[in-house]
């Protein structure tokens, strides 16, 4: 388990949101769609619908359009990478966007983060607070 963490604020996922908007708008994509997964993406995928202006979320789609956004929390070991992919119709036009990519990683061409991550640190968004009270007994 990992005990060293870094806990995100409310301002701090606004301010990384914006930024994470403005690099997807840089690549000049038109996208139908936001598609997620529950529950890391959410939040994320809610807060770039309003900064995008793309009014269709999509949450654990079967099928993922090439022109739908993927919207995740972070980027880590891949995983959740492989499995999304898999589902996309054409992967070549398709974007994976992320507010935090693991520092040290390998990242697919398709991902666009905010931010990369400090070091190997646990990351606890404001929306996951009491859930990582509950299960990992952290002191915040």
């Amino acid at each position: 388990m990992k005990t060293n963490y870094q806990s995100i604020s409310w301002n701090d996922i606004e301010r990384l949101s914006k930024l994470l908007s403005k690099k997807i708008l840089a690549l000049s994509k038109d996208f139908s769609s936001i598609s997620t997964i529950s529950r890391g993406g959410l939040i994320p995928a809610r807060l770039l619908s309003d900064h995008m202006g793309i009014d269709k979320i999509f949450v654990n789609p079967k099928k993922i359009p090439s022109d739908s956004l993927f919207v995740d929390d972070i980027y880590d070991s891949g995983y959740t990478f492989k499995k999304i992919i898999a589902k996309v119709n054409d992967p070549s036009n398709f974007i994976y966007a992320t507010i935090f990519a693991r520092r040290g990683k390998i990242y697919p061409k398709q991902l666009v983060y905010a931010e990369k991550t400090k070091d190997d640190q646990y990351i606890i968004y404001p929306w996951d607070k009491l859930e990582y009270l509950r299960t990992m007994k952290f002191k915040l």
